[in-house]
């Protein structure tokens, strides 16, 4: 099939839904616009895939230059996103990456981006933030929130040796809302290869001591440690 004029050509972007647990806080990757389209409003990384390189290469090249910050191994696709009226500039396809990861570092403006700061989720998505991204971030929110209920990735927020509380912390960080201890901790310790027990306790604290756990070998939670019910 050769091209043809019927079938007009199109741009493609990508952007980056980068979140990690800053402080006890669930946040997000913005940048400030520096120059054309909206100028001045917050966005998430990402721009125009050069012609020489893949999308996950031009995801990671547009998040460092952006945001001073480099892609962790894993980035995943997101989504697609392709609304002829999605940008201004014309019809404009963005495909969306996630990175969900602890210690990315310091956020600073760089390329066409005046500003670049590690914002709470909450804060962000009461923002009006560029072109779609309000929806690409709820999107990401929700493919992140459901990676911690079916993979062991929200461990890597914690020490190598971690408590349950501990563990607990990081999820109540993403869902903003408080767990019940004890039925969270039947779930984290019921998990097949999720945790596995050190036979040590943590020092400090009141009461009774906790339990250490290290991250186990399994690469899924099964049962799922669902937040919602």
């Amino acid at each position: 099939m050769s091209f043809s004029s019927d079938y007009p050509v199109f741009y493609v972007t990508v952007d980056v839904v980068c979140l990690t647990v800053r402080d006890g806080v669930f946040s997000v990757l913005l940048a400030e616009r520096g120059e054309g389209e909206q100028k001045g409003r917050w966005a998430l990384p990402g721009g125009f895939v050069h012609p020489d390189e893949d999308l996950e290469t031009a995801a990671r090249r547009e998040l460092e230059e952006e945001t001073g910050v480099r892609a962790p191994a894993l980035l995943e696709q997101l989504a697609s996103y392709g609304d002829p009226g999605r940008d201004p500039r014309g019809r404009v396809v963005s495909v969306a990456h996630l990175a969900v990861a602890p210690d990315l570092g310091d956020a600073t403006g760089g390329s066409d981006a005046t500003a670049a700061a590690w914002v709470s989720v909450e804060t962000a998505l009461r923002k009006r933030l560029a072109f779609d991204h309000n929806l690409i971030l709820r999107d990401g929110v929700a493919r992140a929130r459901a990676k911690l209920e079916w993979s062991p990735v929200a461990a890597s927020f914690c020490p190598p040796e971690f408590t349950v509380a501990d563990l607990r912390g990081v999820y109540e960080a993403v869902w903003g809302a408080r767990l019940d201890p004890a039925n969270f901790h039947r779930k984290a310790t019921g998990a097949r290869g999720f945790l596995v027990p050190l036979g040590r306790t943590a020092g400090g604290g009141r009461g009774r001591p906790a339990q250490l756990y290290r991250v186990g070998s399994a690469t899924r939670i099964h049962p799922p440690l669902t937040i919602s019910d």
